[in-house]
């Protein structure tokens, strides 16, 4: 088994946040499933790193996995602030369609992994649809159930004998990196990849936001507006607290989430 590259990482408020853009983080995964290197990928923003700052189960899941994907411009602008221009945001979305275009030409199995049943029915024959030679060996939509906990024997069984290389996982954030985390070593895929509402995206039942909001760093206040009840106690308690703590840090008045 060939280990892992290093490619080069910054400390956001404790999370090791990867210095890539979508090019390499293909290259990246790619060269893994070729060379059996088993791990996974976790995608985060402000949220993800807030939720890494208030508990550290969260920040060693991402911090354990093997590419920490910067999928929010905050993070990016950071990268950028740090020397890392060719960085740039790694839109869970785009990623999975620009890996599945990719895998079409190697013959990867696909495992689909959270949502519920009728989503999944729908974004599998979309992907179908878009990539006509695209392997996708099963799909499971787990019950609902607290971030961390095990999942059934018979479902692990389940997905390692649909013999996949890569599952996509759907729980949202934190539930997925903890997912991920803790049964990474029960999953034969040589690759889980969290990509959190990307599966309903891509389902066709969410609206994503324009690509200028996406790439202002204002693609929170769509999401808000189009899920306030989910979703506006969640921006407007981290938005504000993520800026609060970078500032505490470049002041020198705080060091956050390494304890």
């Amino acid at each position: 088994m060939t280990t892992s590259c290093p490619i080069a990482r910054i400390d956001v408020l404790g999370v090791h946040v990867s210095a890539v853009n979508i090019p390499i983080a293909i290259a990246e995964i790619d060269r893994w499933v070729r060379h059996g290197y088993r791990s996974y990928v976790t995608l985060t923003g402000v949220h993800g790193v807030m939720e890494s700052v208030r508990n550290e189960s969260i920040r060693r899941a991402h911090n354990a996995a093997g590419l920490v994907l910067p999928d929010g411009m905050p993070l990016v602008w950071l990268l950028w602030d740090s020397g890392f221009r060719l960085a740039d945001r790694v839109y869970g979305p785009d990623l999975m369609l620009a890996l599945f275009n990719h895998f079409q030409r190697t013959g990867y199995r696909h495992f689909l992994y959270g949502t519920t049943a009728g989503t999944l029915a729908l974004l599998e024959a979309n992907l179908n649809r878009k990539f006509p030679a695209v392997k996708i060996v099963g799909a499971h939509a787990p019950p609902f159930r607290p971030a961390g906990v095990d999942e059934d024997d018979a479902v692990i069984e389940t997905i390692n004998a649909s013999a996949a290389d890569i599952i996509w996982v759907g729980l949202s954030t934190p539930k997925q990196e903890l997912w991920m985390a803790r049964h990474r070593h029960r999953l034969s895929a040589t690759v889980l990849i969290g990509v959190g509402a990307a599966l309903d995206f891509h389902a066709g039942l969410v609206r994503q936001a324009p690509r200028w909001l996406q790439r202002s760093g204002l693609e929170w206040a769509f999401r808000i507006a189009m899920e306030p009840r989910r979703l506006a106690k969640r921006y407007l308690r981290n938005n504000p607290a993520f800026l609060a703590l970078l500032a505490a840090e470049r002041l020198g008045l705080a060091r956050v989430g390494r304890n």
